[in-house]
């Protein structure tokens, strides 16, 4: 399997939209494991990556009729070569999360990569799909603070949010209802809001700032999707809603009085939006 080929596989520039989410519930929670936080982020990379290449297994024939340049389909990727690296990449981030955040973490990694599993060969075309990948994303945030409660306020914003991009991207192909582009706009919305909850002690007042610049520049690209719900608007509304998780987890992570750590992760949108030119995100 070569590089280009696994990079498109695993949608590569997605996964900066991920380490943020450990981020914002480790900062809700006080940064539990100290100097070993960094390994959660990985750990949520890895795992990210493996749904990604586990998706592609299980849409490999769709994507056939669907999306014949994918790596499967166009024979690039072979579906074994593609499961291995589901599993393999399952297993570290599995372990990450173990080293990074110890037993805690270790018992919201196993439901997070038993979800996406779940998502992918199972529920992903499903009625409950989106519930199931909002899931992932809540448990990913979860993970970062060890399963506390603390980090509730945060783990539901992300989820939200991941609930309406989900519905809204199953219109990439042949179009999607209006409905389900009003659907992922209030969930932006929703999402934005909870990130202006106070945080306790209130240590923070510029989280509502971040939150407005999520709330625009996706809600701008889900407006376009609500008029014109076309395959190429909602493609483009999609990779927007994907990308737009870094400014809503740098509004979580200032509604935690991380201020700096949330305008250092900003710095990652840019270069995601750069990459997405060349790999595609979803």
């Amino acid at each position: 399997m070569r590089l280009r080929d696994a990079a498109e596989l695993v949608r590569l520039p997605a996964a900066l939209t991920v380490p943020g989410d450990t981020l914002a519930g480790a900062a809700a929670s006080g940064w539990p494991n100290g100097r070993r936080t960094w390994a959660l982020p990985v750990a949520s990379t890895l795992l990210y990556w493996a749904g990604m290449a586990l998706n592609d297994y299980a849409d490999r024939t769709i994507d056939a009729v669907e999306r014949p340049e994918r790596p499967i389909p166009s024979g690039r990727v072979s579906p074994g070569g593609a499961l291995a690296l589901a599993t393999g990449l399952t297993a570290a981030g599995v372990g990450a999360a173990t080293w990074g955040g110890g037993r805690r973490a270790l018992t919201v990694a196993l439901p997070l990569a038993a979800t996406i599993w779940c998502y992918d060969l199972a529920g992903r075309r499903g009625p409950v799909g989106p519930a199931l990948m909002a899931g992932a994303r809540g448990l990913d945030v979860l993970m970062g603070a060890g399963g506390r409660s603390t980090a509730a306020v945060p783990a539901l914003a992300m989820a939200v949010h991941t609930a309406g991009v989900t519905a809204l991207s199953r219109g990439e192909v042949n179009g999607a209802a209006p409905a389900d582009a009003g659907l992922a706009l209030s969930a932006t919305l929703t999402g934005a809001a909870l990130a202006c909850v106070p945080a306790p002690g209130g240590r923070s007042a510029t989280a509502p700032a971040f939150a407005a610049l999520f709330a625009s520049t996706v809600g701008a690209a889900q407006t376009e999707a609500l008029r014109s719900p076309d395959a190429a608007t909602v493609r483009s509304a999609t990779g927007a809603g994907i990308r737009g998780m870094i400014p809503l987890q740098a509004a979580l992570l200032a509604r935690s009085g991380h201020v700096g750590a949330a305008a250092a992760l900003l710095c990652a949108g840019p270069i995601a939006r750069a990459a997405s030119k060349v790999v595609s995100p979803t």
